[in-house]
């Protein structure tokens, strides 16, 4: 007894400041782990923003990959967007797994949130869920000059790039959803409901979590 409150004490302080836990009871050992809110990185956000800390997920997927006890990963997203450059250290980490890997976009996958949803072997979306899909931008500091907007481009190449080599989507496409003058009044860019997510390639499938669980389960018994 004194074990298993000991054992459900853990999962608690996980949940608590990590947002993961490891599921034990299913037919597979899986680590759950959530990436939500603003993506932070170098810079410290305010105190009342919801946010995941790249520095806090980094070891995590370390942790993961080198376990011989977990089978699979499961990363649920709902974000708005953050830290470009650390967003994207995350989905790098993930599509460099060998464990099976499954994320699953519930709410929005937000700006970095594309290349974090597509990091992983197969990728999930809820039916009311959304992925927003827009250039890179900066809120802070901006110098007018051809060095600064180069230094965009290629940052946004890199994203482009990620997204293609980890979807169904082709650059084409990716980057006429990216520079849609149309469809936000204060912005440029696409909002793509689950299904038109599915349809142009950039999510897998429509799912909801049984559907999401057995398709990792799926895949931890190919890869074994």
């Amino acid at each position: 007894m004194n074990n298993d409150n000991s054992l459900k004490n853990e999962k608690s302080e996980e949940v608590k400041e990590f947002g993961s836990v490891v599921a034990t009871d299913g037919k597979h050992k899986i680590y759950c782990l959530t990436i939500i809110g603003e993506i932070e990185g170098h810079t410290v956000l305010a105190e009342n923003s919801k946010s995941t800390k790249y520095e806090h997920i980094i070891p995590q997927l370390v942790a993961v990959e080198q376990s011989t006890e977990i089978d699979g990963l499961l990363v649920i997203l709902n974000t708005i967007g953050g830290d470009v450059e650390a967003g994207l250290a995350i989905a790098e980490l993930i599509s460099g797994m060998k464990k099976p890997t499954v994320t699953f976009v519930l709410g929005g996958g937000h700006s970095i949130g594309v290349p974090l949803a597509v990091s992983a072997k197969r990728s999930y979306i809820a039916p009311s869920a959304t992925m927003t899909v827009h250039p890179v931008r900066s809120n802070g500091l901006f110098i007018g000059v051809p060095q600064m907007l180069n230094h965009f481009q290629r940052m946004q190449n890199r994203i482009s790039d990620f997204v293609c080599r980890n979807s169904n989507i082709n650059a084409e496409t990716f980057n006429s959803l990216m520079m849609n003058t149309g469809e936000m009044v204060t912005d440029v860019g696409s909002v793509l409901s689950g299904e038109k997510a599915v349809e142009v390639g950039l999510i897998d499938e429509i799912g909801n979590l049984s559907e999401v669980i057995d398709g990792l389960y799926k895949l931890i018994d190919n890869n074994g």
